[in-house]
């Protein structure tokens, strides 16, 4: 049996071979694909003397966005023009527009446009789509991994459907690397695949099915059949790794290591060891954990180790989810590393979590009491009839901010559930709360 480098050698890359004719073929984005949605719509061959909507397909790489154009176009019969922004000028797309009205006029065919990367594009240059598509000369099917928001003309927005596609699913990239290693169009079953590399290809290419096939073809080359032996050489875990270049970690995202090395995270920046949670998130963005719950994980820390000891720990960290979604990964480990090494290096305290956590148990146990009367709305009829709202002090009435009365309900009076530590920012925050403690106890 001939090697899978000899049998494929000088083909067009696998993951260009292996991309769906058609949109039953595309795994993963069942949101965007449900019967009647914008994109069947749009493949619909009954439709396509019809006029139709563009659309702005955004997501991380490797999702579909080209496949999913392309799988449009062969479907619905429209002529196809595929531009992309790093290329492409004004020039060339009037000169599209141009040949499009001509199509439409002439022939009654519609174009469907395909501008990958449009987020490239200068404002210029997206101002020259706005004649075609705004008077439905093309159909435009754009493409941009970054915020359309910030990356796209609000004229050309509001022409178009934001449709938003998602990483693929674990399931997704293992039905597209099995496809691969059979199909005709792939490696036509010249190779056979082990569990473990089937793991690894998943696990490594972190939902983009480009890298995914593109590791499976470069492994490919590595396996060799055994001397006489005529059965198909088996991809090892092995052969991925000198692949991709890169040690394989031991990494299951729904198993054990999932949740022990999150830990292992989390407890670092509590104990504030920098280098040991550098440690751990480099492991996670390796093994192709989902960065969103990294983010996650570190608004939480922030909020739990950290609360007021210094209060810009929590803006850090959201600010670095926001990020992270903004612009994707690879470049997202940056903002999560900055945030790392922030939280675990300020200052801690848990003081806000316990506060809540003790006054919920309290409330479990029943220990709520009745409102203050002081304290009761006194805006609806015959609320101060009731009394609701008499002998209350306006804070803002006191020199200090603060008056002398009663917040808690009588059965907790007296109970205290935040208690700062003197440590950073919330050394001050103790200091000032001792003030206000005794100011409302009347104890001035």
């Amino acid at each position: 049996m001939s090697s899978p480098t000899a049998l494929f050698q000088g083909q067009t890359p696998l993951a260009v071979r292996m991309r769906p004719t058609s949109l039953d073929e595309v795994a993963g984005q069942g949101h965007l694909l449900r019967p009647g949605s914008p994109l069947v719509t749009l493949a619909n061959p009954d439709a396509a003397a019809r006029a139709a909507s563009s659309v702005i397909l955004w997501g991380p790489p490797g999702t579909g966005k080209t496949t999913l154009a392309q799988a449009i176009a062969r479907a619905s019969g429209r002529r196809f023009v595929e531009l992309s922004a790093v290329t492409a000028g004004v020039r060339d797309v009037r000169e599209v527009m141009q040949e499009a009205l001509t199509q439409r006029d002439l022939y009654g065919q519609s174009t469907i446009l395909f501008l990958d990367e449009i987020h490239r594009f200068t404002k210029a240059q997206q101002d020259a789509l706005l004649p075609g598509v705004e008077n439905g000369w093309v159909v435009l099917i754009a493409a941009t991994t970054e915020n359309p928001s910030f990356s796209v003309i609000s004229p050309l927005l509001s022409r178009s459907l934001l449709l938003t596609l998602k990483p693929l699913t674990d399931d997704d990239l293992r039905l597209l690397v099995d496809r691969a290693v059979t199909d005709p169009r792939g490696l036509a079953g010249s190779i056979e695949l082990s569990d473990d590399a089937r793991d690894a290809l998943v696990r490594l290419s972190s939902g983009d099915a480009r890298r995914a096939l593109t590791a499976l073809e470069a492994a490919a080359s590595f396996a060799e059949p055994a001397d006489g032996d005529d059965a198909a050489p088996v991809v090892t875990a092995e052969h991925v790794a000198q692949a991709v270049d890169r040690a394989l970690l031991r990494y299951d995202r729904q198993g054990d290591e999932h949740y022990d090395v999150i830990s292992a995270f989390i407890k670092s920046i509590r104990g504030s060891d920098v280098d040991a949670a550098m440690h751990y998130l480099a492991r996670m963005i390796e093994a192709g954990e989902d960065p969103r719950f990294i983010a996650r994980r570190l608004i939480i820390s922030a909020a739990e180790d950290i609360g007021l000891a210094d209060p810009q720990a929590l803006t850090i960290a959201v600010a670095a989810a926001d990020a992270v979604q903004l612009i994707g990964m690879p470049e997202g480990r940056i903002p999560l590393a900055e945030a790392t090494a922030y939280l675990a290096t300020t200052a801690k305290s848990n003081a806000a979590y316990l506060a809540i956590n003790a006054a919920i148990a309290d409330v479990q146990a029943g220990g709520f009491g009745r409102v203050p009367v002081h304290l009761r709305d006194a805006h609806y009829p015959g609320a101060k009839r009731l009394g609701h709202g008499k002998g209350y002090v306006y804070p803002h009435d006191s020199e200090v901010g603060v008056s002398a009365q009663q917040y808690l309900p009588d059965e907790l009076r007296g109970r205290r559930y935040y208690e700062p530590k003197a440590l950073g920012a919330e050394r001050d925050v103790q200091a000032r709360l001792e003030k206000i403690r005794r100011i409302l106890s009347g104890d001035r």
